[in-house]
């Protein structure tokens, strides 16, 4: 009798748990599979007595951390006295580890630090290695000697690594956390995420994924990893677990179209996050092409997009969906809390300015940096130094009479040619009075940088039409410029795979979701691409506007349109020249002042090549002039093909209306001469008539 009991509790608990195990889904995450993220550390090497690494890690919040593990990859100097050496390995300012190299081996070594949970935080996770390397030792003991550095060095290979294991949280219903994991390391990385739309779809539908890819790539933090655009197909989820599907209602699959009902879609545009399958798709859809294009601008605005905290959200005419204007000369503070340096010798702290990328630093831009340090510091040989983009641009000697409230003033020198986005970095070298005789202290000496430090940041356009000015002409302070992409007359993935490079650099360059990018085909009339910045796609063959252009090309097609033909920068052999991609960046021959890129090959195989180019930060710095090929084996020659660029009226006058100090300067000049001028003349005229007066 008690058996029959036991197995009709059983029973009633299997049943139970099930269902109560579904109810609770809503309430509180679950979790799946656990999942692995590794990240490896740069080559570096490290010099000195005491010396020091980073990395940065970050723990997506929808990470379950089982397992945090270092794996060291090192090599030290032959030199080295083991017994006096040490390495420290510390996490978020906390040491977790420390060690001596092996003193049997001076080759490749290898050591795995497990990291205790309670040492990481939620979010950018700091990973320091800091050596104590030394290679003489003392004659005798109490006897002090200077520290030889020369030969102090541990070597950290690239194949160094951080492994992080965990458990991820179910999917939720929320479309913020959605944006989450879409933009998430292990997603981006993994390839599981992308922005689909119907394969022969409508410009509408085009420019409202257009505005997403832009938003969200400025958004992904894997900077070699672009977010695919592709055309919507049942194998799509194969592949990818988080997808965007931005379509007209009548375009939308059946099984994505919202369940209520969907008259209010001719009023509204609708963003919706639906499940199935284990897959995540955010639908985004509209009977009005407007709205649909609106509701791609709210994507693009990622703070609004992540404080969305329902499954669903409806977009009218009347949504605010703009991001705030970018300003490109301002007053800027370094750090809003100020930052602390501790510890002795070399000491550092880099600030990140953005920067739109057709704006370049003006001539008067001022950098004003205010700190103090502890007093305990060789004076003879402390100092302070400032860096942008890892050119020194001044230094200055601490001082005992200055250590509570020092300042350095610097104009940041023109011949840097900074455009885009830089850093600035303030080093001190903090060094102590017989520092080999005594004990190292982690918190002494000190350096503060105040939070009232600012960067008076003058800028000015940058106008050539060079691929080293890229992205201009096709963003302008931070917004489209009137973009106007004319697509081939057929598409396939190779076109798609063109767009997902195109818009995901520019994408990283766009600080606003405003502008306008309008997409055509081939037949569009000339009257709609005046005053417009154009990117044309495709073979002669297969985009008329190549074709018609053919003659404007710096590297043109021959009379076939099959293949490149030589030019007075390069031979070209007739093969060959059917197996390359073109970028070039021309006039528009639609109205002067405007821009064309042809992104071209024989082929949509090697018009993609030729995209590539243009993919990334990391393959952007193999172009410059105007002109350039590639080919499969990754040979990339550049040309510059004009004699004379355009230029500003007068370098002069811009300077000036680009400095708003010295235009104002000028304008109160003008007033107070043209008052003495009005001043005198109305004295004449008084000293006049008190004359005839007297006559």
């Amino acid at each position: 009798m008690n058996r029959r009991v036991l197995v009709i509790i059983i029973l009633c608990m299997l049943v139970w748990f099930p269902i109560h195990g579904l109810t609770a889904y809503a309430d509180t995450p679950q979790l799946t599979g656990e999942k692995q993220f590794q990240t490896n550390f740069a080559d570096t090497v490290l010099t000195g007595g005491i010396t020091y690494t980073q990395q940065y890690v970050q723990l997506e919040s929808y990470w379950n951390v089982t397992s945090f593990d270092i794996h060291l990859d090192y090599q030290i100097s032959q030199l080295l006295r083991i017994e006096r050496s040490s390495v420290t390995v510390f996490v978020n300012g906390t040491p977790i580890h420390s060690f001596r190299p092996k003193q049997e081996d001076t080759g490749l070594q290898q050591l795995t630090i497990p990291v205790p949970k309670t040492a990481l935080i939620p979010g950018i996770n700091t990973i320091m290695v800091q050596g104590h390397l030394e290679t003489t030792s003392p004659v005798a003991d109490h006897v002090c000697l200077p520290t030889d550095t020369r030969d102090n060095w541990l070597q950290i290979a690239k194949s160094s690594r951080i492994t992080v294991r965990y458990v991820p949280e179910l999917n939720s219903t929320r479309i913020g956390d959605f944006y989450e994991r879409f933009i998430g390391l292990d997603t981006v990385k993994n390839g599981e995420n992308a922005i689909a739309v119907a394969l022969d779809s409508e410009p509408a539908e085009l420019e409202a994924a257009t505005y997403a890819l832009s938003g969200l790539a400025k958004a992904n933090k894997v900077t070699d990893k672009p977010i695919p655009l592709v055309p919507y197909s049942d194998a799509l989820f194969q592949q990818k677990q988080m997808v965007i599907l931005i379509a007209n209602y009548d375009h939308l699959p059946e099984m994505w179209k919202p369940v209520r009902d969907e008259t209010d879609l001719d009023q509204n545009a609708l963003i919706q996050l639906q499940e199935a399958g284990g897959h995540s798709v955010l639908v985004v859809t509209s009977k009005d092409a407007a709205l649909l294009v609106k509701a791609g601008r709210f994507i693009a605005n990622t703070s609004l997009l992540s404080q969305v905290s329902e499954a669903r959200i409806a977009i009218s005419n009347n949504t605010e969906v703009d991001t705030p204007p970018v300003n490109v000369s301002s007053q800027m503070s370094l750090t809003e809390t100020g930052d602390k340096l501790t510890g002795d010798r070399h000491r550092e702290k880099a600030y990140f300015i953005s920067l739109p990328g057709n704006r370049s630093i003006a001539e008067g831009s001022k950098l004003r940096i205010n700190y103090r340090y502890a007093r305990n510091v060789d004076w003879d040989r402390s100092l302070v130094t400032v860096l942008i983009n890892d050119s020194p641009i001044g230094s200055k000697k601490l001082s005992t009479e200055l250590a509570d409230a020092d300042h350095l003033e610097l104009t940041i020198p023109k011949t840097l040619n900074i455009s885009g986005n830089f850093t600035i970095k303030v080093a001190f070298d903090l060094e102590l009075k017989n520092a080999g005789c005594i004990e190292n202290q982690d918190q002494m000496p000190w350096a503060y940088i105040e939070k009232d430090s600012i960067l008076q940041l003058n800028t000015k356009d940058r106008t050539d039409l060079l691929f080293n000015n890229y992205p201009y002409p096709f963003l302008r302070d931070g917004s489209y410029n009137q973009v106007a992409v004319v697509l081939p007359d057929q598409r396939d993935t190779y076109l798609y795979q063109t767009l997902t490079n195109v818009f995901n650099l520019l994408g990283r360059y766009a600080q606003t979701n405003t502008g306008e990018v309008l997409f055509y085909q081939d037949t569009v009339k000339e009257s709609l691409l005046k005053g417009r910045e154009i990117i044309a796609i495709g073979s002669p063959q297969a985009n008329s506007i190549i074709k018609v252009n053919n003659r404007s090309l710096y590297f043109q097609y021959d009379s076939a349109g099959q293949g490149f033909v030589s030019n007075e920068k390069m031979s070209i052999e007739s093969s060959y020249g059917k197996r390359i991609g073109s970028l070039q960046l021309l006039d528009s021959p639609y109205e002067q002042g405007y821009g064309m890129l042809a992104l071209t090959g024989s082929t949509p195989e090697y018009t993609y090549l030729a995209s590539k180019l243009i993919g990334s930060e990391g393959s952007l710095w193999k172009v410059f002039g105007d002109g350039a090929v590639t080919d499969k084996d990754g040979h990339v020659q550049a040309f510059r093909f004009k004699k004379t660029t355009t230029k500003q009226p007068s370098n002069v006058i811009s300077d000036v209306l680009e400095r708003k100090d010295v235009l104002g300067f000028m304008t109160a000049a003008t007033l107070v001469v043209l008052l003495v001028i009005i001043s005198l003349l109305l004295m004449l005229r008084k000293y006049k008539k008190k004359r005839r007066d007297r006559g």
